[in-house]
């Protein structure tokens, strides 16, 4: 998925993000990036431009927490952002890899989303595909060719574009979800597989993944263009399943008495048979 450098990689795409006049720093000048310079990310977070030029190179792979954190400052990094760079910095200790196991929603859970009939509800596996839904949670994402996986739903769907209507807001925001959920298992071999097949077939895909966002999914308000009921806002709020490490219960709301309220409504009562599970 990525080379085995992955902390200088990280460091090296967030730093190229940031703009130095955000930051207080001179603009100007013959810049070969971008962002900010290696020494520019130095000065800022209080260390040796030797010392940081290593980091990138891989040459040293563990700074102290203080210095991750002075880091994460440098690079105006969020919460998410910053926990994935001490992630990375920790580094974990080479094992051998178990198989890995099929993603199962738990019987309760699945009888908790049928409980909500007027609230669409779907629960996501660890790369964002959707491992149940209630009744109203398959119909806000059915009439498509990946409506079970949320991913490629975005990238490889013809007809993406049109069912969000924010889609590059949406795209971002599904990379940065894709990217932590690679941070807690970079070597999972269907991630990889996930990651590759998308980096050769979407351009936008392989251009968000080079930017190391790095966002849990957690709430926000999100517009879609059903092609049944029209228009809706939704807001969504997403909960992550402790029986079921990796699993997300994803709870979508409309606003009552708004027309999106109507529009789900409408949607439930069309009397499609959807089933709660895959």
């Amino acid at each position: 998925m990525d080379g085995k450098n992955a902390l200088g990689e990280f460091l090296r795409a967030r730093r190229e993000l940031v703009r130095p006049e955000d930051l207080g720093l001179p603009a100007g000048g013959l810049r070969r990036v971008a962002g900010l310079r290696r020494e520019e990310v130095a000065l800022l977070a209080g260390v040796s431009a030797d010392y940081y030029v290593r980091l990138e190179q891989g040459r040293e792979r563990h700074p102290s927490a203080q210095v991750v954190d002075a880091l994460a400052r440098a690079l105006t990094l969020e919460g998410d952002a910053t926990a994935h760079l001490h992630a990375l910095a920790r580094g974990t200790p080479g094992r051998r890899r178990p198989a890995p196991r099929p993603e199962r929603v738990g019987p309760g859970l699945l009888r908790l989303m049928e409980g909500w009939p007027t609230t669409p509800a779907v629960v996501l596996g660890r790369r964002l595909t959707v491992l149940a839904a209630n009744a109203l949670g398959r119909a806000l994402f059915d009439g498509h060719v990946h409506s079970d996986d949320l991913v490629r739903l975005v990238f490889l769907d013809p007809d993406a574009r049109d069912f969000y209507p924010d889609w590059e807001r949406v795209a971002v925001n599904t990379v940065a979800g894709l990217r932590a959920a690679a941070g807690a298992d970079p070597d999972d071999p269907r991630l990889i597989e996930t990651v590759g097949e998308l980096s050769v077939r979407s351009e936008a895909f392989r251009r968000l993944w080079a930017r190391h966002d790095i966002r849990q999914k957690a709430h926000e308000t999100k517009r879609f263009r059903h092609r049944l009921v029209g228009e809706l806002t939704l807001t969504y709020e997403a909960f992550t399943v402790n029986s079921a490490p990796g699993q997300q219960l994803v709870v979508y709301q409309a606003d009552p008495g708004s027309p999106s309220e109507q529009a789900l409504s409408l949607l439930g009562s069309l009397g499609t048979p959807f089933h709660a599970t895959l």
